[in-house]
């Protein structure tokens, strides 16, 4: 490691094992850190887990320099089981983190080889507080919510201030591949930049702006999901400005809860992932094992420099040339080409639009769920690794809470409802709008017959659920 993150103090020293909380505000192992003595963070690229996703890494490789001139920080690449032990060891330092929600057998690992201190922060409550009347964990959101709510009442977030604390020269950011130029033309990775979107968020709402989850105006949701993802902001310090925000601001107070409500969702997700931590690679409703979907395991992006599908990968598999298609933004079904070139431009994705893609992809083509979560894995610059699996399933209808399999979004009416002045296709595939454009890859209601029908046979398949 570089000796030059230390203070060279008689303070004791603790080593901060930064992972989804890049950030200072709010931050409870860094706050604990800096009032017992010196500090010095570690970032390690683990390559013991599922890789993160091209995107994802792009934004996480940014945040992490962003934090690097504000805490004394180092990066390493490896297993954290062999470098968080020996850096331990080195620098005589005990360990603190803010808890994850995956990998938790490497962190017990860590614990078991030098001792840790654990600090929650990543969530609004920890997976294990929640619970239903019959002490099991919550499977349908909105007593989940009702639950979050009246816990976060009676216990509101108390937010800590970001310590001070002296940062080195900003690490070096690995060079980003040629596609990758969009992304930072749409994205500002980092604490700093989150706090200003957020606050900006907050002025609007109480300047009168409305907030929606529905609404393809852009500007009309907060754009906070990655910044939420990289703990660049933290939940408890969300849900406690806007709060005050709706009581600061009555007439904004319905808007403001909208939003909290996705926050919660986040949470949900959470949750369920916890207890089900191989999500992304098992239908939590066991019926749909039986489900016919187009599968093909050769079809993975991250296996591959060329991350779109194409038919050599798998020979047999005749539904690969229809998921490139679909990848592309090429379907013929103007908001569905929009979300797919607003998602390869910008690493998101309008969350609406997502349940339309995600819809057609897995209904109207019967192509696996996990297609597409592989896709949105690897593009996404907000993916993680329970909320991907945990929506993809949702609108698949394949997992908890699920929108019902026969709930089939249809593409032409979703662009009615949500754009019907045509803003968003205007704005990510205006030639979809002119004549001319290719007419969709199959038929809307003919492949809407074909899905339903696939559903009657296995509608009878009993099993119980997963988890």
């Amino acid at each position: 490691m570089d000796p030059t993150v230390l203070k060279g103090s008689d303070m004791p020293t603790t080593l901060v094992w930064f992972r989804d909380d890049l950030r200072l505000t709010d931050n409870p192992a860094l706050t604990w850190a800096a009032e017992r003595g010196d500090v010095v963070g570690v970032v390690v690229d683990e390559t013991t887990s599922r890789p993160l996703g091209r995107a994802a890494t792009w934004w996480r490789d940014r945040s992490i320099a962003e934090l690097s001139e504000r805490v004394p920080l180092t990066r390493a690449a490896g297993d954290p089981r062999e470098i968080i032990p020996k850096m331990a060891s080195e620098l005589g330092a005990e360990v603190v983190w803010n808890r994850r929600y995956h990998s938790t057998e490497i962190d017990a690992a860590v614990k078991d080889a030098c001792g840790a201190r654990s600090f929650p922060g990543f969530l609004l409550t920890e997976p294990w507080e929640m619970r239903t009347g019959s002490g099991m964990p919550y499977r349908v959101f909105t007593p989940f919510y009702k639950a979050v709510q009246a816990h976060l009442a009676a216990h509101p977030p108390s937010v800590l201030p970001a310590p001070a604390l002296e940062g080195q020269v900003r690490t070096a950011v690995p060079p980003a591949p040629h596609w990758a130029e969009p992304l930072a033309e749409h994205n500002s990775p980092g604490e700093l930049a989150a706090l200003d979107r957020f606050h900006a968020f907050l002025d609007g709402l109480a300047d009168g702006a409305h907030y929606s989850n529905n609404d393809l105006t852009p500007g009309a949701t907060s754009g906070l999901s990655a910044h939420l993802r990289f703990g660049e902001l933290s939940p408890g310090y969300v849900w406690a400005e806007t709060v005050a925000l709706g009581e600061a601001h009555p007439a904004a107070a319905a808007d403001a809860y909208a939003f909290l409500r996705q926050l919660v969702w986040r949470d949900f997700a959470w949750h369920r992932f916890y207890h089900l931590p191989d999500l992304h690679l098992h239908n939590v409703r066991s019926q749909f094992d039986a489900f016919d979907w187009a599968w093909s395991e050769h079809a993975d992006p991250m296996a591959h420099l060329y991350a779109f599908a194409r038919p050599e990968m798998d020979g047999t598999a005749e539904h690969l040339e229809q998921l490139a298609a679909w990848q592309r933004g090429e379907t013929g079904i103007p908001l569905i080409d929009a979300g797919m070139r607003e998602l390869w431009l910008t690493g998101t994705m309008h969350n609406r639009v997502r349940m339309v893609v995600g819809s057609w992809l897995t209904k109207n083509l019967g192509i696996h769920w996990r297609h597409g979560e592989e896709w949105f894995w690897d593009t996404l610059v907000d993916a993680d690794v329970a909320s991907n699996p945990f929506n993809w399933q949702w609108v698949a209808g394949s997992g908890d809470d699920a929108a019902p399999y026969f709930r089939i979004f249809n593409p032409i009416t979703q662009q009615e409802k949500f754009d019907p002045l045509g803003k968003y296709v205007t704005k990510w595939r205006p030639e979809a709008l002119l004549p001319g454009y290719p007419e969709p890859m199959v038929d809307v209601k003919e492949s809407r017959k074909v899905a339903l029908a696939a559903y009657e046979d296995i509608k009878s398949v009993s099993g119980p659920q997963v988890g």
